[in-house]
């Protein structure tokens, strides 16, 4: 074999080993995400009571507790299987694009069994776009859920001064933040996705230039 077939070979080889490298790479980061997400989604950890709130308590996309100002048991109400328990048409909103997240990215994970049965580099790009629209139902998520902290019981809790995107005496919590850096990893994972699939386009085309020669 001449030098350089045998250099174009190695070449191959090594693309080949390290797109698949990349590629479980990202299939495990997909995973992580996908966690992150559920647990955004559950915990009712996105904002929460201050050293100055009237209440103690804290607000989830579709869960909340309250204290009653006598005690310092927390009064708990809100279930995502029934709407008419939250508080606000903007919380109902914000569960709904991050359950709908979750769902999505649920899914693409599921198509991972598809790496078996059809070409990658359309696989590849089917869970591109899944990680996409998961990311922009995040971002609508994101931006909508604040729009509802002018509500009557987030006023309870966090005092007059509340309003839409503003919190008055409450502060932002964990869940809300890693809802945040999870938009930021979604549109990572989108991107590396679509890298891969063209790169497997690529890999095909010159597979079949070397099986013409």
């Amino acid at each position: 074999m001449l030098p350089a077939q045998e250099a174009a070979k190695l070449y191959h080889t090594n693309y080949v080993r390290n797109s698949r490298a990349i590629g479980v790479l990202w299939a495990i980061f997909t995973i992580c995400f996908a966690i992150v997400n559920v647990v955004c989604f559950i915990q009712p950890y996105w904002i929460g009571d201050g050293v100055d709130t009237p209440q103690a308590g804290y607000f989830g996309l579709f869960h909340y507790c309250i204290g009653n100002g006598f005690s310092r048991e927390l009064t708990c109400r809100g279930s995502f299987t029934d709407f008419s328990t939250l508080p606000s048409g903007a919380f109902k909103a914000a569960s709904f694009f991050i359950g709908l997240s979750m769902m999505l990215i649920i899914a693409c994970i599921i198509c991972f069994t598809l790496f078996f049965f059809c070409n990658t580099a359309t696989v590849y790009k089917i869970c591109a776009w899944m990680q996409l629209t998961s990311a922009a139902c995040l971002v609508l998520g994101c931006m909508i859920f604040p729009d509802g902290w002018d509500s009557d019981e987030v006023k309870r809790m966090c005092g007059e001064k509340t309003d839409k995107y503003t919190l008055g005496a409450c502060s932002v919590r964990w869940a809300y933040i890693l809802a945040i850096i999870g938009i930021l990893d979604a549109l990572i994972l989108s991107f590396l996705a679509f890298v891969l699939g063209n790169r497997q386009d690529s890999l095909m085309a010159e597979e079949l230039k070397a099986e013409n020669k």
